[in-house]
């Protein structure tokens, strides 16, 4: 998804991340922990894009706490970012 456009995988990344919570049970108010890991070949200034997207799905009165790792390159050299979050959902 978004070959070489960070925008486009961030949006695709909280947009799995959504639907794998929901799956579960839950919604973007149960992720409690956030760890991104960011190719180093993005530009340091595309990092903003990340709280912009992650803004319009978290209660950024109370976001979840979260890690930011720059990383050599992820699994895929096509992939910019990767993000694992964690998530309370009570059954």
């Amino acid at each position: 998804m978004g070959k070489d456009d960070f925008r486009a995988q961030v949006q695709q990344v909280f947009e799995n991340l959504k639907s794998a919570v929901e799956a579960a049970g839950g919604d973007f108010n149960s992720v409690v922990k956030l760890n991104y890991f960011c190719a180093e070949s993005v530009d340091p200034s595309q990092i903003t894009v990340v709280r912009e997207i992650r803004d319009k799905y978290v209660n950024t009165s109370n976001p979840p706490v979260s890690t930011f790792v720059v990383v050599k390159r992820l699994v895929r050299p096509e992939l910019l970012i990767e993000v694992e979050a964690v998530a309370v959902v009570k059954k």
